[in-house]
């Protein structure tokens, strides 16, 4: 089995999310990708966001359909800040023997992944798939590593990705990310503007039912 993990605040989930979900899972033909809600993000500042129940069904909604997709609600029961260390663990030991796990992040997240709690641990035990811009410089591990940990990395021309101690792979891959941000949605519901195809029409509607009791003021 290969599964795809993607994680994010997702308040509220998108287009943009859904999209570049498609594509990695199409790209490495992956057999499930889990859309993990964080409970609390540690590198985030701290803003108040939506309550994890209302993200959850959010992401539900906009799932709904695709057998590929599924939603993870563990950093919600785990509670805390969300280590994403902590949530490849759980994926490990609970996912059929030999499964590999995709864990995929954009391009600005992976820059800081040496603030990450665990972070050369993590590197060993998942692939990380690196979400790109279409024509912004290519990255390696060493423009991101620091050099002990990039030494231990070396291009795979045949995978097209950077391989370590470990066997596991980073992919620098350039997707179709729409300019759309869960920011901006937010501000628009507040401004009651128009949401409409910047998410899919039952997170629209979710939305929608649920501010008009202050939900998202």
């Amino acid at each position: 089995m290969k599964w795809g993990l993607f994680g994010g605040t997702f308040d509220p989930v998108h287009l943009g999310h859904l999209r570049c979900a498609e594509e990695v899972l199409e790209l490495f033909a992956l057999d499930k990708v889990f859309f993990i809600p964080a409970h609390r993000q540690p590198l985030k500042t701290e803003r108040e966001i939506l309550p994890f129940h209302h993200r959850e069904q959010m992401i539900r909604r906009a799932i709904g359909g695709n057998p590929s997709f599924a939603v993870s609600d563990m950093e919600e029961k785990r509670g805390g800040r969300s280590y994403s260390v902590a949530t490849v663990r759980s994926f490990l030991e609970t996912a059929p023997p030999g499964t590999e796990l995709y864990f995929i992040v954009g391009q600005d997240a992976f820059n800081e992944i040496p603030r990450w709690k665990e972070w050369e641990e993590l590197l060993r035990l998942c692939n990380f798939v690196v979400m790109t811009r279409p024509g912004h410089a290519k990255k390696t591990p060493r423009d991101i590593f620091p050099s002990p940990v990039a030494s231990q990395f070396s291009y795979d021309g045949g995978a097209d990705g950077f391989t370590g101690a470990a066997g596991r792979f980073i992919f620098f891959r350039p997707l179709t990310l729409i300019d759309i941000s869960s920011t901006d949605i937010r501000n628009r519901v507040e401004e009651r503007r128009s949401i409409r195809y910047l998410v899919p029409e039952p997170v629209r509607e979710y939305i929608l039912e649920h501010s008009e009791t202050g939900y998202f003021s």
